[in-house]
């Protein structure tokens, strides 16, 4: 009988656990302020590629009303 395949996240699962708890609170706090990096990349990078599309004339603001006008014309 195979035994059933695991998962890298069930393998880190595994891991974490063996870690004491303040090792563990240790690496949420880590894994936290990874991803809060990465998701201010991200926004970055968003800002950048409107910004350009915006000087570039391939965008444009306005609300909700001027997109429905937009649509329309």
């Amino acid at each position: 009988m195979e035994s059933p395949l695991v998962t890298p996240f069930e393998e880190a699962l595994e891991v974490v656990e063996q870690l004491s708890p303040m090792d563990q609170a240790a690496l949420i706090d880590i894994i936290r302020q990874r991803l809060m990096e990465q998701r201010r990349r991200e926004i970055a990078l968003n800002a950048r590629t409107v910004r350009l599309a915006f000087q570039e004339g391939r965008a444009q603001y306005g609300n909700i009303d001027d997109i429905r006008l937009d649509l329309v014309v």
